[in-house]
């Protein structure tokens, strides 16, 4: 494996790189110090820990979208192959092939996640264009600054993701730009502000019935919550326990473990048929 590493100034010193503390910077330094040739990190806690960053650190480069982690706990540097050339006879694969099958190379040299299914096609390393060896071709600085800017949405958005999370339901580690969610996210806070997101995502935690306490067992789902008919509904407390009970006749609705209702609600409904009503009515089937 090559020792040498090399850093793109078009990288770091543009403002969405200077803009982060500088601990998170000297993270960012390290990383990528002790990746392999490819990029990869196996080990990028143990790194955060041994330089003395906090989580906050490594959470904010993969927000900004510098890092790209995987469920594995391995992470890529999104710009390796803009900062390092690495010669043929020198240049040892990474082990972590799996991984790299999951990302596709921009036109820009630049990381991507794969979402299409195709194989990535990434070429070896004697194939690859870098800063060091650009002869005839020469990467564009607005395309390299334009990745950055596109991949950096996520930071604004952490706040929303953090609480989302704290929710304990469908974990959530980023918002890609460019894909439905972040459009349908983005309209949502174009429409009533981050603020109102945060709010009506706090209010899921005040409703047994979003979090699955319902005959169905039905779950919201952060897609479900941010599509515009949803989303009003959550934000004005319409499933919050109290008001749910007040949809049932005489109040008898449950949200305790037996998610069913007292044996005293009369009438001609039973109570699955009643239960099935109010998922039909807030639209959660």
């Amino acid at each position: 494996m090559a020792e040498r590493r090399m850093f793109s100034k078009t990288i770091i010193d543009s403002d969405a790189f200077l803009d982060m503390p500088l601990s998170t910077q000297s993270l960012y330094f390290h990383l990528s110090m002790r990746a392999d040739d490819d990029g990869f990190i196996n080990n990028p806690k143990k790194i955060q820990r041994m330089i003395g960053c906090s989580d906050d650190d490594i959470k904010l480069l993969f927000a900004k979208r510098f890092v790209i982690p995987f469920e594995s706990g391995v992470c890529v540097i999104k710009h390796w192959r803009i900062h390092n050339y690495i010669r043929t006879d020198r240049y040892k694969e990474t082990v972590y092939k799996e991984e790299k099958d999951q990302l596709i190379l921009k036109d820009n040299n630049a990381y991507s996640i794969n979402d299409t299914g195709i194989p990535n096609g990434i070429p070896s390393v004697d194939q690859m264009e870098t800063q060091v060896r650009l002869g005839k071709v020469r990467l564009g600085k607005d395309s390299i600054d334009n990745s950055i800017i596109n991949n950096t949405c996520s930071s604004e958005l952490q706040p929303i993701i953090d609480k989302w999370n704290a929710l304990g339901l469908q974990n959530l580690k980023f918002i890609n730009s460019g894909t439905k969610r972040h459009t349908m996210l983005q309209a949502r806070i174009k429409e009533y502000g981050i603020d109102a997101i945060i709010s009506a995502i706090e209010s899921i935690s005040n409703s047994s019935f979003l979090r699955g306490q319902n005959r169905k067992g039905w779950t919201i789902t952060f897609d479900w919550l941010i599509k515009p008919n949803n989303f009003i509904k959550v934000l004005e407390g319409n499933y919050k326990d109290n008001v749910i009970e007040k949809k049932v006749p005489n109040g008898n609705y449950t949200s305790n473990n037996s998610k069913r209702f007292n044996n005293n609600v009369g009438s001609s409904q039973n109570h699955n048929d009643i239960e099935t009503e109010i998922l039909r009515a807030q639209g959660a089937i």
